[in-house]
């Protein structure tokens, strides 16, 4: 196996990556199963396993990874707790079409831990889960409209792909902003129930929700999908306030957020509790399960006549690694993971500062964006589309040649497997990718 390649003249190489993906794609198209995993330099990466914090591909480099399953792996890869309770319920059957003691286990923890959770259902994606949170608004107001904000991402389907990484020159004005769909074939009247609006800016929302038409207003409570940023002082107490005064219902998107923010969530964290959320990734820690959770007579109409189903929800093997994981998820592991993350922050602004690189470095403890170009931190998505983003790019290729992994977007995932000795390698890794570029 090739050395850890963390040093800053290390050089990987990705051969064997690139003839897999060629000879997947006779089966597979483009040689993957998810959009979001093209695009990215030198291409697709395959990956033999993971441990801890690392990456082990099948080109033998042994890779710190920060995409982190897109965020779900806040433990890690490998953590024996979730892998011992998998092992467990496996023994004892895959899939009843039923229900099972684990499941009840499952939903008490959370209930207990997020404050907006009085009930909830399970799923198995945030996509699915976004769907029904729409369903449940418009059932429970007779309303229609969803407001929903530039850069915000609730799914991939055709309803809610609008104007989530738009580019500038066809968004339209800020104060009015054109809706911009997210994909060939996408149907353009999918869209009609939406109302594109620009985060962060409560004047436009209130002036939005005043019509009286609104079903729910649905947001990241902190925007994390395109940069991670805030809300600012006073945006979400009154978002919910104006949603209160118009009838209308606030969803919290916190499939990025949650158990990444705290074990409470953004809601938790900012003080503002919506009437549903909508949970997944690192809920989980990267089984597939997710959940709408809220005020319990909303959640109630789903078992009087909106429809929710799904084979695969609350399947026992991804209940328990989902109980394991919030029962790993303890204040201390979030104090201990948090110093970390803040460290691999500052360490990677100063490193920034001195090789005289205009940079963001912007978020949370463990997750956090880093927008080149920009004199000021983002306050919403037309500020991050305004950086330079083909030089971060750059930045993150050198970097993986270096043996650590970042999203080309400028999203850093830290788990509790980054530990001191990672971070420092990881810095290291920085300043030989600022030297290169």
């Amino acid at each position: 196996m090739r050395a850890n390649g963390s040093g800053p003249a290390a050089t990987l190489r990705f051969e064997e990556s690139a003839r897999q993906i060629a000879a997947n794609a006779r089966y597979i198209a483009g040689g993957v199963n998810s959009n979001f995993r093209l695009g990215m330099a030198p291409g697709p990466l395959v990956f033999e396993r993971g441990e801890g914090a690392h990456l082990i591909d099948v080109d033998g480099n042994r890779i710190i990874d920060y995409y982190c399953g897109m965020g779900a792996t806040v433990l890690g890869h490998t953590p024996a707790r979730v892998i011992e309770a998998v092992q467990r319920q496996a023994e004892r059957g895959i899939l009843f079409a039923g229900q099972a003691p684990i499941e009840h286990e499952a939903a008490k923890l959370i209930c207990e831990r997020v404050p907006s959770a009085e009930r909830l259902r399970f799923g198995s994606s945030g996509s699915e889960v976004a769907q029904a949170a729409i369903r449940l608004a418009r059932a429970a107001t007779g309303r229609r409209t969803i407001v929903k904000f530039e850069g915000h991402y609730h799914g991939w389907f055709d309803n809610v792909l609008w104007s989530t990484a738009p580019g500038l020159n066809a968004a339209g004005p800020s104060d009015a902003p054109t809706p911009v769909a997210g994909s060939r074939g996408q149907d353009p009247s999918a869209g009609d129930g939406l109302s594109i609006l620009g985060w962060n800016d409560l004047a436009a929302l209130e002036a939005r929700l005043a019509r009286g038409d609104v079903a729910a207003v649905m947001m990241e409570p902190a925007m994390c999908n395109q940069g991670a940023i805030a809300p600012l002082p006073g945006y979400l107490q009154g978002a919910l306030a104006a949603c209160r005064a118009h009838g209308a219902l606030l969803i919290f998107d916190e499939v990025i957020t949650g158990f990444r923010l705290g074990r409470g969530g953004a809601q938790e964290r900012f003080g503002v509790t919506p009437d549903l959320t909508i949970l997944a990734k690192a809920i989980a820690n990267g089984f597939p399960v997710a959940a709408i959770a809220g005020r319990g007579e909303l959640i109630d109409m789903f078992a009087d006549g909106v429809l929710h189903g799904g084979t695969f929800n609350a399947q026992p093997i991804a209940m328990a690694a989902m109980v394991a994981t919030q029962q790993s998820l303890t204040p201390e592991h979030y104090e201990r993971s948090s110093v970390h993350g803040q460290r691999l922050q500052d360490g990677i602004r100063e490193i920034l500062t001195q090789a005289g690189i205009k940079a963001q470095v912007a978020g949370f403890p463990l997750m956090f964006h880093i927008a080149f170009g920009l004199d000021a931190p983002a306050r919403d998505y037309r500020d991050v589309a305004a950086s330079d983003k083909a030089a971060y790019s750059r930045f993150a290729l050198a970097l993986l040649k270096r043996g650590v992994r970042v999203l080309e977007r400028g999203a850093w995932f830290v788990s509790s497997e980054h530990d001191a000795g990672i971070i420092e390698a990881t810095l290291e890794a920085v300043r030989g990718a600022v030297r290169e570029i």
